[in-house]
């Protein structure tokens, strides 16, 4: 073949070659188990918040259930990070899969047997809120080590891309076994996820991760919070995920009142919107997970919040006022692209700037603040009753959280550049323990010149 040749057949490879974190074995397998796990998990949240609704018929009440998960995270999250700190976190995360799945096996078995009770959900939504706060800090401060810094934004948007991809296909899963076959076998299959994640984590050969935290666990706590709060960056990334969580999200839980009470539609139809949802953030989310880097990410963490927002507020009060499905689901579609393009950039911002021995503790109150996301539904529950409409108590959230986006940026000149910080930070050195398969280690990275 002549050298023109192969110069015209060089693109053409690259143009199929895996995504840069793909090329980590280890990062793989933990992907798939991931995979099953937040599929279990999309389908344990469309059939929880189905059976409450369909038992009491009451929006404050489905917010009460959310909230109970969501304010057991809160209250352990920061506890979570300090032992996903301390701890061997191979050992934490197959011990909280499998305890979620008992508590999904237990809710699907009271279902099945005809004896749930509200009281039923809302103690399992509370006791599965408690495990994940011991679970999600230490998956978090995992995956960083089965990997090299320079594919970090490609990990963290392919972790991203099963979230948006089970978005897709979980809850219209979960609404058809709902509709045909019952809410008790959609919650069955949600459980036997977690436990395929328990047994990929239990059978992965992870390289030994050095616990290097000393102290009590108090001063850990201590240390990282008085570290979040030194670094307005880090601030300000966690502080719009917040607002993300708590305002913008909360459209989420209430989807139930959209499809029954606004748009007049039944779980199947709901299953499919949700779903919906999913496609434009999931094209966003290859996009970002093809390529090691992506320039200019302080435009898509704010401009991507602004959207995100206004999409929000828009599809809240279409759905009241113009009440047509598929005006809904294009917004939805929207919101996804996003919501995606700006929390993506957000989380690998953080994984690239945090120290390893913080990071247990910086990921813990990341998560928590996604489990103030059931307070959030709460929050809009109890606001859209007190005002008659809950389309416009989602649509104030989505403007608070364009505008928390907007300001801090605009008085502070260091929060504009966070691009120049993660250039440097990127720059960290290659652990050989996380190389690459032996038949890509010689290949281009790519998206090295992106």
């Amino acid at each position: 073949m002549s050298q023109a040749s192969q110069a015209e057949e060089a693109p053409r490879k690259r143009r199929f070659q895996m995504p840069p974190a793909f090329r980590y074995p280890a990062y793989r397998a933990y992907w798939l188990g991931t995979l099953a796990s937040v599929g279990g998990f999309q389908m344990l949240t469309f059939g929880q918040g189905w059976l409450t609704f369909e038992e009491t018929g009451s929006e404050v009440r489905l917010g009460f259930v959310l909230a109970a998960n969501g304010f057991a995270s809160i209250a352990l999250n920061l506890f979570g990070g300090v032992l996903a700190d301390r701890l061997d976190k191979r050992r934490l995360i197959i011990t909280t899969q499998l305890v979620t799945a008992a508590l999904i096996f237990l809710l699907a078995t009271l279902v099945f047997t005809g004896v749930i009770a509200y009281w039923h959900i809302v103690v399992i939504a509370l006791f599965s809120g408690a495990t994940n706060a011991f679970d999600q800090p230490a998956r978090q401060a995992l995956y960083p080590h089965l990997i090299d810094r320079k594919v970090m934004v490609s990990a963290v948007a392919l972790n991203s891309a099963v979230w948006q991809g089970t978005r897709i296909v979980a809850p219209g899963v979960a609404g058809f076994m709902i509709g045909q076959l019952g809410t008790a076998s959609s919650l069955y299959m949600a459980g036997s996820g977690f436990v395929v994640m328990a047994m990929v984590i239990f059978w992965l050969h992870i390289p030994k991760i050095e616990t290097v935290v000393r102290g009590s666990a108090a001063q850990n706590l201590l240390g990282g919070l008085k570290f979040i709060a030194g670094d307005r960056v880090f601030s300000f990334l966690i502080g719009m995920t917040f607002f993300n969580s708590f305002f913008g999200m909360a459209y989420v839980a209430m989807m139930p009142v959209f499809t029954v009470d606004v748009l007049g539609v039944g779980a199947e139809k709901q299953g499919l919107l949700m779903s919906v949802g999913g496609i434009g953030a999931l094209g966003v989310t290859m996009l970002l997970g093809a390529r090691s880097n992506f320039a200019q990410k302080e435009l898509l963490i704010i401009g991507g919040a602004v959207v995100f927002g206004v999409s929000v507020a828009a599809f809240a009060l279409t759905a009241q006022y113009v009440g047509n499905f598929y005006l809904a689901m294009a917004l939805i579609v929207i919101m996804g692209i996003s919501s995606s393009a700006y929390m993506i950039s957000i989380m690998s911002s953080l994984q690239i700037l945090v120290p390893n021995d913080k990071r247990g503790r910086v990921m813990g109150f990341y998560g928590m603040t996604w489990s103030i996301m059931p307070l959030g539904a709460l929050w809009a529950g109890v606001l859209g009753d007190a005002i008659d409409s809950v389309p416009w108590a989602i649509a104030i959230g989505g403007l608070l959280v364009s505008g928390f986006a907007v300001g801090p940026a605009l008085v502070n000149k260091r929060l504009r550049s966070i691009g120049t910080l993660l250039q440097e930070a990127e720059q960290g050195p290659v652990d050989d323990r996380r190389a690459p398969d032996r038949q890509t280690e010689s290949a281009p990275t790519a998206g090295a010149n992106d």
